[in-house]
């Protein structure tokens, strides 16, 4: 597959390091040449320094060749030009990063007149996830999801109370035909290993045939769909803020926004209607509890600062609020989440690279795909005689954490792995991956190892 990213960001550079760990031919534009400098010492790509909207450049560059352009630069319209002039010199297809909610309306409207294939808003999937989690409390449907002749069922650890302080390794023995293929714990997805013991707290994602799983869902369902949440404090009214405050407002839900830049919130309070809108340092203790923080059902920060959303998410923990959210962009802060106790961590630039890298996949490589929480994602995928891992044992296999090879379907015959499983061509094959370990996964599925239909 050849793509060309227009624009070196973050998102730009994630989304290259996925595509070249999947075995792409990868070009990477931008204006900045000491980043185009420093990026081809470290990456087996071509790099271009110069503007992606430039006609001459895409033409030299013989665009026409390419499967696919994403152009993702820190401009709406810069993106919106340059995907429609790729499109018109014969690009296969196009996709472009769009944030402003400006064009929240007319994205239709934008795709057809401007012949783009695919849009992305980091903001609006952000804040898409963190509605479901307050509002559904559930990112299943109901937590049940049916995925061909498996189902995945995610539920409170307490809600089965056998599993309770026990490995991973005795619970499988206990469950029929079924996997527990993830827990979310204090707002961080983690890939159990053997030894992993379930606590009270816990949130279980369990895969399994699907029978089986029916009767579990009718042990551990909760009737109750929706959350009592009345009131709900975000800090941040940048797009994230205010898209997730539209659609808490539109549910009935109190809200209030603290934004620090007074320009920013005379935009909040002329584009919002039903929300509180105060100026202020979301960091100012007397501020949250002159507003009340201690009356909260939930607390968000999504200021575009990981350090202050990680100290407010602390802040609004020690308060005893229900559900506390962030937005944390930075990995290195991962191991951080969990020990904060915070309910909902979310990264958008690993949801938005999982988002295009399956686009650009498209049905023919990925059979379906389920994001999880905002943090991971079940795909489903074709195995054929190419694959390395044929006639392998699954625990020789070698896949890197995070990443956990939850079913197979045979035929008419659904396949719960252990250790001693072996993947045979024609079998389809549903992965769970954590989202950070999206490369990983690409480099498992080139060619030489994965093969799709």
């Amino acid at each position: 597959m050849k793509v060309a990213i227009v624009g070196g960001g973050k998102l730009g550079l994630t989304i290259t390091e996925a595509l070249l760990s999947g075995g792409n031919e990868v070009t990477l534009i931008d204006k900045n040449a000491d980043l185009m400098q420093r990026v081809s010492n470290q990456l087996d790509l071509l790099t271009v320094t110069g503007n992606g909207k430039s006609i001459r450049l895409l033409k030299e560059l013989k665009i026409h060749t390419y499967d696919f352009l994403v152009a993702v630069t820190d401009d709406d319209e810069k993106n919106i030009v340059i995907c429609s002039f790729a499109k018109k010199l014969g690009c296969t297809h196009v996709i472009a990063r769009i944030r402003g909610p400006e064009h929240e309306n007319q994205l239709g409207f934008i795709k057809e007149a401007m012949a783009i294939d695919y849009i992305v808003n980091p903001d609006l999937s952000i804040a898409n996830e963190i509605y479901k989690y307050l509002v559904e409390k559930y990112t299943l449907s109901n937590g049940y999801f049916s995925a061909g002749k498996t189902a995945i069922i995610e539920f409170p650890a307490e809600r089965l109370p056998v599993v309770l302080n026990k490995e991973i390794v005795n619970i499988a023995k206990m469950l029929d035909n079924m996997l527990v293929v993830a827990i979310s714990r204090n707002g961080k997805i983690i890939v159990p290993r053997g030894s992993t013991v379930v606590k009270e707290d816990d949130i279980l994602y369990v895969l399994g045939e699907e029978k089986a799983s029916l009767k579990l869902n009718e042990i551990v369902h909760e009737k109750k769909t929706y959350t009592d949440l009345q009131k709900v404090m975000i800090a941040g009214g940048g797009k994230t803020g205010y898209y997730l405050a539209k659609l808490l407002a539109d549910f009935d839900i109190s809200v209030k926004i603290i934004e620090i830049d007074k320009d920013r919130c005379q935009y909040l309070s002329a584009h919002l209607d039903d929300v509180m809108i105060l100026h202020g340092d979301a960091t100012d203790q007397t501020l949250l509890e002159e507003e009340n923080i201690n009356e909260m059902d939930a607390f968000v920060s999504v200021t575009g600062f990981d350090e202050e959303n990680l100290l407010l998410a602390l802040l609004a923990n020690q308060k005893n609020i229900e559900d506390v959210v962030a937005k944390v962009s930075r990995k290195s802060y991962a191991d951080l989440i969990e020990k904060l106790g915070i309910s909902m961590a979310l990264n958008p630039l690993d949801m938005v690279a999982a988002e295009i890298l399956r686009f650009i996949q498209g049905s023919k490589r990925i059979i379906f795909s389920k994001m999880i929480q905002g943090q991971a994602e079940f795909i489903e995928i074709v195995a054929d005689k190419k694959m390395n891992l044929l006639n392998t044992p699954l625990a020789e296999l070698q896949l890197p954490d995070g990443i956990i090879i939850a079913a197979i379907h045979r035929g008419e015959e659904v396949i719960i792995p252990r250790g001693n499983t072996v993947i045979n061509e024609g079998d389809k094959v549903i992965i769970f991956c954590l989202l950070s370990q999206i490369p990983k996964l690409e480099k498992q599925l080139q060619r030489r190892k994965w093969s799709f239909t």
